[in-house]
Formats: structure tokens, sequence, C-alpha cells
């Protein structure tokens, strides 16, 4: 069963570990981005893009509501200068997130900037839509090495760094005024690989204000490696059965998918780490198993990889379609490239595959957004997904490896021939959704953070002057 979510701060009396964890589970939020409705759906080739997050709120003199009509837990950021600083901007889990926290906080009246650490040498789309929503928010865009940068850091309220990799930025960038921006500097971290722990990455760690962590799992594994070596929009899809019906139609007809079909789905950027081409195995010995257990009557499967990029040509791309081609599964196949707009592909299919490997995934904004559609998952027991997934109540979970393809296609098989199974999973996960990863529960949750790091950065001033 998945852990609760209560978001804890931990202080570590070590001092190996002088730091504050928060676990912050529901930052995956499925009530904030991605589409307003089936038809306002964004795309980087040019096309009208799909809206972040709810309308800017109605800000009172005195209280700053929610759209509930209670009080804005985040408030109290109101006025108050906030530096973002992100390592890339692109369509993966952390800046988007990051954005979402702009956005939260441009609600309440924050004023909020934003840095973009690596940027590409050539004009990137991907960039200008983004930067371009940002700006539309009124979120300022500062270059990266610029004095403005170091300017505003010294004299933001509070500095958010968005992934381990950020960290290079401090002192390529900051320099001698890293000491009088560590004390306000929340950094949240996403990764759980081991090469993000080089010193040069991670060696001002222990000194910032807090770190912001997204599940127990990771919490734990960074805690360990340091001391050892130093919304709302998508759910308004998710309710619209008329809307999921539109698009769950479109992309089926344009897959090739009938209507009677069983269609798994895995969604994520395309690479090794993801477990997209263990998936096509496992998919592959599903197919096998159907077809020796010849009592099995099963509707025709599709698996559809949603996340492709081949005008990148990779060499696990090719790999990927040289496997479809050798097995023969191109007309049950598919590919997809990658997209902002996810939400016509999980009205789409039927079932999710979070198949991440090695420790799994940090904590999976898209198998959040999955069960907010109703659909269960069939997830790697490792990383946060353990935290979201409740095994065999909300999905299945199988293990990370090679180990984990045959228990993946018996998964598969089970959720193809139990239609009851896969409903009861989806409305039990829906209501996971709605219980703990929706847009106020990481309200409060920010906002229990961004209080704690205020205060520790207000007594560090009167201590230093």
């Amino acid at each position: 069963m998945g852990k609760p979510s209560t978001s804890v701060w931990v202080t570590m009396q070590k001092k190996r570990w002088p730091l504050m964890i928060l676990l912050v589970l529901s930052v995956s939020t499925v009530g904030m981005i991605l589409v307003r409705s089936a038809f306002d759906s964004c795309s980087v080739s040019g096309k009208r893009c799909g809206r972040f997050v709810a309308e800017k709120e109605e800000v009172s003199d005195v209280k700053i509501r929610s759209g509930s009509g209670l009080p804005n837990p985040l408030g109290f950021m109101k006025s108050k200068l906030v530096l973002l600083v992100s390592h890339e901007l692109s369509l993966s889990g952390g800046p988007l997130l990051l954005m979402e926290l702009a956005f939260l906080l441009r609600g309440v009246d924050a004023e909020v900037a934003w840095i973009t650490n690596q940027k590409p040498v050539k004009a990137d789309e991907v960039i200008k839509v983004l930067e371009h929503k940002m700006l539309d928010r009124r979120v300022q865009v500062i270059s990266a090495k610029s004095q403005k940068a170091i300017d505003t850091a010294v004299k933001a309220d509070l500095v958010v760094l968005n992934t381990a990799v950020a960290g290079k930025w401090l002192d390529a960038v900051l320099k001698d005024n890293v000491p009088k921006v560590l004390p306000k500097i929340l950094w949240w971290i996403h990764e759980m690989r081991g090469h993000y722990f080089k010193p040069d990455l991670v060696k001002h760690l222990p000194f910032v204000a807090g770190a912001m962590i997204d599940s127990h799992a990771t919490a734990e594994y960074w805690k360990n490696r340091t001391h050892d070596r130093l919304g709302k929009e998508l759910m308004e899809v998710a309710e619209d059965s008329f809307a999921k019906r539109v698009l769950r139609e479109q992309v089926r007809e344009s897959l090739g998918v009938q209507d009677e079909d069983i269609l798994f789905g895995i969604i994520n950027s395309v690479s090794r780490g993801k477990g997209q081409d263990l998936f096509l195995r496992a998919f592959h010995e599903s197919l096998k198993i159907i077809k020796e257990a010849k009592k099995l009557q099963v509707p025709t499967m599709h698996a559809v990889v949603v996340g492709s990029d081949m005008s990148a040509q990779t060499k696990f791309e090719t790999e990927l379609r040289n496997f479809v081609q050798e097995k023969k599964l191109q007309r049950i196949v598919h590919f997809v490239n990658k997209t902002m707009n996810v939400a016509p592909y999980l009205a789409a299919i039927d079932v999710l595959v979070q198949n991440s490997q090695a420790r799994g995934e940090c904590f999976g904004r898209i198998t959040i957004e999955a069960m907010a559609f109703k659909l269960p998952v069939l997830g790697t027991a490792a990383g946060g997904t353990m935290e979201i997934v409740v095994n065999r109540t909300t999905g299945l979970l199988h293990n990370t490896g090679k180990n984990g393809v045959l228990p993946l296609a018996e998964n598969i098989v089970k959720l193809a021939t139990n239609t009851e199974m896969r409903t009861t999973m989806g409305k039990k996960g829906y209501e996971r959704v709605k219980e703990m990863f929706l847009e106020h529960h990481m309200s409060h949750r920010i906002a229990s953070v961004l209080r704690e790091v205020l205060q520790h950065a207000k007594i560090h001033s009167r201590t230093t002057t």
C-alpha cells in the first residue's frame, strides 16, 4: 500500500545533515497544468497553446481567497519577490512543476522572476512557447548570467533552485554573493540517480534554508547519499465525460484503434530510464501468453508510446522501432511524438504503464494525471510510484529491470481480460487523487515550506546585520 501523503519537515540532528527536508507528495498536482478543454490544445508548431492553471485569482485588500472561497494558503506571499532558477526549460516534469509554482505565486500577487540556466545555442520552439506563457502571466524572464540575475537573487525574499543540476548556477553566476543568498534558498529536488550527487552540484545543499523533495523514497535516498558523500484544468477535462469521449474517439481513430480494442499507453520522454523498451517486450510477451492460453477471450490489444522524437534519431529510439518491426507489431504498436497536451492520450488509453527503471520516478506526475482520468496504472515497484499507486487497489506493481518483464506481461493480461478490475482500480485511483493530490493539497504543503524558509531567511538577516 502507498505511504500516507503527509507533508513533514524532518530536521536531521547530525552535523553532516543540518538540512530540513520537506516531503511534498502532491507536487505533481493534477489541478494545474495541461489543457483547459478539448479544443484549447497546445503544440510547439505554432498552434494555440492550452492554458496553464486557472486565471489569476481576485486579490482582496484584506485576504487573498482561493477558488473555493476559502483564504488562499499562499496569501502570505503577496508582494514577496521570488526568484525561480531552473536548469532548463523543456517539457519534462521538473521545469513544468516550477512553472506551476510560478503561476500559483502570481495568483496571490507575488513578484516572480524566472531564470533558465542552460539554453541551447539554436532557437528552440518549446522554450519560446513556454517563456511566452510565463510573460503572459507577468512572470519576469531574466538572462541567467546577467547582472540583473545577480541583483534579483540578492534582493529576493525567496530563491527556489529547481533540480540538483541548478546548483551549478550558484558559483558560476553569484560567485561572492553565494553566502548572502544561501539562507533564503529552497532547493526543490526531483532526481534520484547517483551522478547527481557530485560535489560540484550539491556542495551547497547543507547550507540552504531547506530542501523540498517529492517523495519519501527520494528523500531517504538523498539523505543517505548526501550523508555518505557530503490540477484544476486537467481535472475539468478528466471529469467532463463528453470531452473525454470526443478526445478518445479522435485519438483512437487516428491510431487505427477500434472502440472495443484495449489500448495500453506509456507517456514519457523516450529514454532507456523510462523503460519503453522493457514495456514493449512485456507487451509482446503478453500477446504470447494470450495466444498460448487458448481459452482466453481478449479484444485486440494495442500499445502506444507517447513521447517519441524521431527527429533526434537516437540509438534508443531506433532500437524501439526495430523491435516492433522484428516482432511484426507495426499494426498494434504506435508511436506519438512528444507533446505538451497529454489529455487526449489519457482519454484514449485504457491503462497507463509507468515503467521507469533503476530507482524509479522521483514522483511521477503522469501517474497522478492518469488516475484523475480513472485509469488503472501498471507501475514499477520503485521510487515515488509506490507512494502513489496502491498495489492491487489502484493498479498493479512489478519489478524494475529484465526481471520485471514477465510480471508486467502477466499484469497486462490480467487487466486486458478483466474489465471489472480495470474499472474498479480506475475509480479507486480517482478517489485517491481527489483525496490527496489536488491543487489545494499542494498549496497548503507549499505554504508551510515557504513560511519556514522565509522565517529562516529573516532570522539570518538579523544575525548578520
